[in-house]
């Protein structure tokens, strides 16, 4: 329940003129109202066509030691919002498992020594050219596993890591894809169904603000059509009383 709402809140909290500093406070307060912890570590990035982890970011949990630099929301940004929300402390470790999951460093080259990395290589570059791919994806995963190792030793994949909390603890996370247009903020993806009644929460929201930010309407119907249809009715209108006259 806190990181569904977290997730709403920090969705109406990103719109024209505000900031990323008010989204994370969005989330923040959500977590307080439920006592629970937003996870530390993660973020949201601005995103574009080829593109998923832009330099303007969204930071789940503002830290002494992880802050990120404030920037304002023009018409047009797209962003993928994560939100993570943990009921232990919310400072994941890396997991011991291998992670399967990597992404093209696009910056770096380097001539692979090994044949089978060179394929590797050269068939992700056709399929993945930009976006994260999973070593599943490949029809030969043992040969893509030694190029991936080749690769990652000489820095032209990005991995990314398994992440766990504590033993006993649950750690909830919800997405969406968020754009924003000029009269109003639009969710393009990740708008699933989610029925509360089947939950039951030992916290819930009190605070007016924060339940308003939770509850609020992102979408905002242009009423200019139906206004304009309108005027063309009265005119027809009148016009059909004068021809009958």
């Amino acid at each position: 329940m806190a990181a569904y709402h977290a997730h709403k809140a920090a969705q109406s909290a990103i719109k024209v003129g505000s900031t990323n500093t008010s989204v994370t406070e969005a989330i923040a307060a959500v977590c307080d109202e439920y006592k629970v912890s937003a996870v530390e570590g993660v973020l949201s990035h601005k995103i574009k066509k080829h593109l998923i982890d832009g330099n303007d970011v969204i930071i789940n949990k503002e830290c002494s030691d992880q802050r990120v630099e404030e920037w304002e929301f023009q018409p047009g940004d797209v962003i993928g919002l994560d939100v993570y929300v943990s009921s232990g402390e919310g400072k994941p470790k890396e997991y011991e498992g291998r992670t399967t999951v990597f992404k093209r460093e696009l910056q770096t080259t380097y001539n692979l020594k090994m044949k089978s990395s060179r394929s590797f290589f050269a068939e992700m570059g056709k399929r993945f050219p930009t976006l994260p791919f999973a070593i599943r994806s490949f029809a030969d995963t043992t040969a893509a596993k030694v190029g991936v190792k080749e690769c990652l030793e000489h820095d032209l994949l990005l991995a990314y890591p398994v992440l766990t909390e504590k033993p006993g603890e649950v750690v909830a996370h919800f997405m969406s894809t968020v754009a924003v247009l000029p009269r109003s903020t639009v969710v393009l993806a990740g708008a699933i169904p989610f029925d509360e009644g089947k939950f039951e929460a030992e916290n819930a929201l009190k605070t007016p603000e924060v339940m308003e930010l939770v509850k609020k309407e992102l979408w905002k119907k242009d009423n200019k059509k139906k206004e304009v249809s309108q005027l063309f009715k009265k005119t027809s209108d009148k016009q059909k009383h004068i021809a009958c006259f």
